[in-house]
């Protein structure tokens, strides 16, 4: 896939801030057992959802800041072509029409809540990780999306572009929302509509 950086950066801001907007206004001012309760054995709770995606963020948001940190600036902005791994990595992360996975996959050991968390502490981390990436896509701005090289966390001599990083990351962040929801609403949690963000279709290259 190709994209417009400019356009596909805009696309992942709007993205976050909607995220960033919903957590705020919805997400602190309800009652805690909405995000504790587990919709069925085994099956995560919303906060298990969150922490699962704060303990992501450890890793990813240094590792992207640091990566761009190195980089030279660039005054004008260019094009982005996804990666081969990068662009399954991402599409992997989609969901289907109906918001739920496409495919189930295992969460590695070291990325799996423990069942009894501080909920308060954990959405207070998730809120301030979607903020970390609001700045680092803002700083991804004036940086060649295709040259910066981010190393994954589970096999950290492996690569991406920082375009695919940014893009399967927040996929990540999508598909554990969508969860987290699922899991609330399991509880009686009726979701208030919030603006949201639509695909970056528009800053696709064919």
């Amino acid at each position: 896939m190709k994209y417009l950086s400019k356009k596909l950066l805009d696309g992942l801001y709007a993205q976050t801030e909607t995220n960033i907007t919903k957590a705020i206004t919805q997400w602190q001012q309800m009652p805690t057992e909405f995000f504790t309760a587990q919709p069925g054995p085994g099956r995560w709770s919303a906060v298990q959802c969150l922490e699962h995606l704060n303990s992501y963020g450890r890793y990813y948001l240094p590792a992207m800041e640091k990566a761009i940190s190195k980089a030279d600036q660039q005054l004008y902005y260019t094009y982005f072509k996804s990666g081969l791994l990068g662009n399954y990595f991402y599409k992997l992360m989609l969901p289907d029409l109906s918001g739920n996975p496409k495919k189930k996959m295992g969460s590695p050991k070291d990325h799996r809540p423990a069942e009894q968390l501080n909920t308060v502490q954990v959405l207070s981390e998730f809120i301030s990780q979607l903020e970390k990436l609001e700045q680092l896509i803002s700083l991804s701005q004036k940086r060649d999306l295709n040259k910066i090289k981010v190393p994954i966390s589970i096999a950290p001599f492996i690569k991406l572009k920082l375009g695919d990083t940014l893009l399967f990351y927040t996929a990540h962040i999508q598909r554990h929302i969508l969860q987290a929801e699922r899991a609330m609403q399991a509880a009686g949690y009726q979701p208030q509509k919030v603006i949201t963000y639509k695909k970056p279709k528009s800053g696709v290259i064919v």
